[in-house]
């Protein structure tokens, strides 16, 4: 108890923000000034975006961006990781919004945060290389189409569906959406989604500063406000931050929203250690603290809850540009939230004129965006288990769930690793081969065993020894096993076993000496009619053989 306890203090000491996450700031705090201004400028469109997307508001997503984005900046474990609502979250929320409506929100989002903060106190954080790189971008690939879709009912009507009355399947919600679609205002609606693009695409070309998607939205309301048009806005948004407040549920709400927190918490855990961990290798901004991470994301989904909005997370692409604009220390991804805030002081009317359908034409672009047509291409072209792990996770992400396609593509990858891992095991039955053959070779065969022989190739290996026609000694050459486990030393023994019950004599050859206790435990060893039966090297094994031959010779 004595070791443990100054342990485990040194551990929690390591989850706490500290003077040494500023100690190059005299040096870089220009940089980080410039980047954070970028990040929130490009953040602004997306956390409106993502607030209208999830069947919340712009306001609860802006006030997340601010909120999440200065708690995680602070006490995460990434000097450059930019927080706030995301389009992965998004799709997670859709169904929690149709099934419970906006006001559970606050409530799974407080609950979600709890659970990611104890997963950064329990160590969990390391959990996430675990995840394959064809499972990573399956579920992007997945997010990235259901995103897109999600945006068509900003685009179809000016009347927002109510709970209930779109499925949470994004592809039946698509046809219901589309079979109801006002003509005109869906003319009107591509028309800005047009604008948007253009901008987003054409302004980079003028200069790599011009943030294009909040010139296009900035244009799109110009025309709006200008021509006779029937786009639906954001509407009012309050030009001050909501009072901080628990959300109000009991012991049973709590239960019923569990299952749905926990789905939340995965997600914000799964994707803030992804992003933390692309961000680390995207510059020289040193390495990231898993568990401190989420310590840090569990707070910010907590802070984001006292104030009604939704669950936070690493954002890749606002990291991204925040790492690209200069960004060396948390002072850019503080900025980038006082940048938003100021946004809500100053200028929350013009903010609110903004049609939706403009966001919708940010997020279907970031969604394309998200998608790189060179890495699905490698991916399908690599391995068969690899494009088929790629796709199916895409599959499930689009159709079902997302924690449920990233288990099951994890457990996919695993299965089809191990098959492909199993036929490495090689099993070769050979007579003997000397400089001088003797009268009775003919009678000693050797198995050479070679690769790992583990639970999934141990039956094939049984079944392949056993099948071979009587001899009179078997030699079971062992030094080319590089993996033995529990199933595969089990085999062995019930291989000795049974040869030696068809009269067979056997003798091993070259058990390598990590192998010998795991051998000699689950009885292989034991199993064997001598001790001397077990030999080092070859040749003693072969005239040891010789031997027993000739005693049956001379017996029969």
């Amino acid at each position: 108890m004595r070791t443990a306890a100054p342990a485990a203090l040194r551990h929690a000491l390591t989850l706490l923000p500290g003077p040494g996450d500023y100690r190059d700031l005299r040096r870089t705090w220009k940089g980080d000034l410039l980047a954070g201004v970028t990040v929130g400028i490009v953040a602004l469109p997306l956390a409106l975006g993502f607030g209208v997307s999830s069947g919340l508001t712009a306001e609860q997503g802006l006030v997340t961006a601010i909120v999440a984005g200065v708690l995680a900046a602070v006490l995460g474990g990434s000097n450059v990781q930019v927080s706030g609502p995301t389009g992965a979250m998004v799709v997670v929320l859709v169904p929690i919004v149709a099934e419970r409506g906006p006001g559970a929100v606050a409530a799974v989002t407080l609950l979600a945060g709890v659970i990611v903060l104890l997963a950064g106190v329990l160590r969990l954080g390391r959990v996430v290389g675990i995840i394959p790189w064809p499972v990573i971008e399956g579920f992007t690939l997945g997010i990235a189409v259901t995103i897109f879709l999600q945006q068509l009912p900003l685009l179809t009507s000016a009347q927002r569906a109510g709970p209930g009355e779109l499925s949470t399947h994004a592809i039946i919600a698509t046809g219901q959406t589309l079979a109801a679609a006002d003509p005109r205002y869906l003319l009107w609606a591509l028309g800005a989604v047009a604008v948007v693009v253009a901008c987003m695409v054409l302004a980079p070309r003028l200069h790599p500063s011009v943030p294009g998607s909040l010139l296009g939205i900035a244009v799109v309301a110009v025309l709006a406000a200008l021509l006779p048009s029937p786009l639906a806005l954001i509407g009012t948004i309050p030009s001050t931050l909501p009072s901080p407040s628990l959300p109000s549920f009991d012991l049973g709400t709590a239960r019923d929203l569990l299952p749905a927190a926990a789905t939340v918490a995965a997600l914000a855990a799964i994707e803030s250690l992804l992003s933390a961990r692309v961000a680390a290798g995207l510059g020289d901004t040193g390495d990231y603290d898993p568990d401190r991470e989420l310590v840090g994301q569990g707070v910010a989904s907590l802070g984001a809850s006292l104030v009604g909005g939704m669950p936070a997370t690493g954002a890749i692409a606002r990291t991204s540009v925040n790492i690209r604009s200069g960004a060396r220390s948390r002072l850019a991804a503080i900025v980038h939230a006082l940048v938003l805030l100021a946004v809500v002081l100053v200028a929350a009317g013009p903010v609110g004129r903004i049609p939706l359908a403009a966001l919708a034409g940010v997020l279907m672009l970031t969604a394309v965006r998200m998608v790189h047509l060179a890495t699905v291409r490698t991916l399908l072209r690599s391995t068969r288990s690899d494009g088929l792990t790629f796709v199916i996770t895409a599959l499930i992400t689009i159709s079902f769930d997302l924690i449920a396609a990233v288990l099951i593509g994890v457990v996919l990858a695993a299965v089809l690793a191990l098959r492909s891992l199993s036929r490495t095991t090689e099993v070769t039955i050979e007579p003997i081969s000397t400089e001088r053959a003797l009268p009775g070779d003919e009678e000693i065969i050797q198995v050479r065993l070679r690769g790992p022989l583990f639970f999934v190739s141990a039956d094939r290996v049984y079944a392949k020894v056993m099948g071979m026609g009587h001899t009179t000694v078997v030699i079971l050459r062992m030094s080319g096993l590089e993996l033995v486990d529990a199933s595969g030393a089990r085999i062995l023994s019930d291989l000795v076993t049974g040869l030696e019950r068809r009269g067979i004599t056997v003798l091993i050859k070259g058990v390598r000496p990590e192998h010998t206790a795991l051998l000699r435990q689950v009885g292989v060893l034991s199993a064997l009619r001598h001790r001397r039966h077990l030999f080092a090297d070859l040749d003693p094994a072969i005239d040891h053989a010789r031997s027993h031959v000739e005693r049956a010779r001379a017996a029969g």
